[in-house]
């Protein structure tokens, strides 16, 4: 089955096989004359990402690209990137690639507008309106894996060089004005990135739906994408070049960005100082904590998640559901513990303070607080 569609939900979103072929149409409906590509370092001397800029060159649109880009995004990678974007004169960004390159290339279209340093555009309160919204260039995202969803994100999660802590900046204008998802980009993926990225769409979906705030539509979406991760993730890590499993996935991962404007939870609490301490693939560490996330909540959310299980076809309710998600991990080869993905118990303290003051932490069901955080961390290892 050949899943194609056009989406304006919540921006123009077009998917389907061999669409990577509109990419300079969709610069130029934005009105880019010279875009920067941006991606990160594996990416950058992949086919997938030459044959885009072959694309933007015959189109008469340059052939600029900025890769210096780690795996978890920080404020170095930032400045040099918009370094990049000024003095190549660019007009616009093609942000291309997983998470890092997404992240990073929604923030330097915003940053290349700025003169205030990308902290004070945290997202707290209403912080996001100190920008500058003149010089913010346009985007077109072209996600190459299926998991952040933040090619219909309005943040874009930077690591602090010097603290070490992620931020998560905000601002209505990182939202791309398009996307393009092509599951053709994503069968090269190896295994253990279809397996982390997967878990991250899921992990979205499932934080997003246990969230106590009121945003039914947000729920709604996030059921419906646990269904389709529940269906063609295991398809698509078994087998990388089913295609309708890949469309479906690349679903998935938008939906669960959508969905998560009702909140995340402790998975992302536990699972961002992880990543930023340890340099962890994100998706994978939610996958392990996930486990003793839903035992900690267990009392708040029994009940959604029984009615969760009942609609995705899992009998035995929250333990069913429980019981899946243990058979999906060791179907997906998720390390069983924090301890098998070689960390030491030896920054608890520290991870626990972190956890509590992570954006995520506010969206958990059951409130967060240092002493119970700690022990969820032990629960962990």
């Amino acid at each position: 089955m050949n899943i194609t569609a056009n989406w304006s939900y919540p921006t123009a979103f077009k998917l389907g096989r061999g669409r990577i072929k509109e990419l300079a149409d969709a610069c130029k409906s934005l009105g880019m004359k010279n875009p920067l590509l941006i991606t990160d370092r594996g990416l950058a001397s992949m086919a997938i990402t030459q044959t885009a800029l072959d694309i933007l060159e015959d189109a008469g649109l340059g052939r600029a690209i900025f890769a210096d880009v780690d795996p978890n995004p920080n404020d170095k990678n930032l400045e040099a990137g918009v370094k990049a974007f000024k003095d190549g004169g660019h007009d616009g960004v093609v942000a291309f690639g997983g998470g890092s390159g997404l992240d990073l290339g929604k923030c330097v279209a915003f940053m290349a507008g700025q003169t205030r340093p990308v902290w004070d555009f945290e997202d707290i309160g209403d912080w996001w309106t100190r920008a500058s919204v003149e010089g913010i260039a346009p985007i077109v995202a072209v996600p190459t894996t299926a998991g952040t969803g933040s090619e219909v994100g309005r943040a874009s999660v930077i690591t602090n060089s010097e603290t070490h802590v992620k931020k998560i900046i905000f601002h209505p204008k990182f939202l791309p004005g398009v996307v393009i998802a092509d599951p053709e980009l994503t069968v090269g993926m190896p295994k253990i990135i279809t397996a982390g990225t997967g878990m991250d769409a899921f992990a979205h979906c499932l934080e997003a739906y246990s969230s106590p705030f009121y945003h039914p539509m947000s729920a709604g979406i996030a059921l419906e994408g646990m269904r389709l991760a529940k269906e063609y993730l295991p398809r698509a890590y078994k087998e990388g070049t089913d295609l309708e499993a890949r469309a479906n996935m690349m679903s998935a991962a938008a939906m669960g960005a959508v969905a998560f404007q009702k909140g995340l939870g402790a998975i992302h609490a536990l699972s961002h100082p992880i990543g930023a301490v340890y340099n962890t693939h994100h998706g994978m560490t939610n996958a392990v904590v996930m486990p003793a996330v839903l035992r900690f909540n267990r009392s708040a959310i029994e009940e959604k998640i029984a009615r969760a299980a009942a609609y995705l076809g899992i009998s035995g309710g929250f333990d069913g559901f429980y019981d899946y998600v243990l058979q999906l991990r060791s179907e997906l080869g998720v390390p069983d513990s924090l301890s098998a993905m070689g960390i030491k118990p030896d920054r608890i303290d520290e991870l626990s303070a972190m956890a509590i003051e992570d954006p995520s932490a506010g969206g958990n069901p059951v409130k967060m607080t240092l002493e119970n955080t700690k022990a969820l961390f032990k629960d962990c290892f």
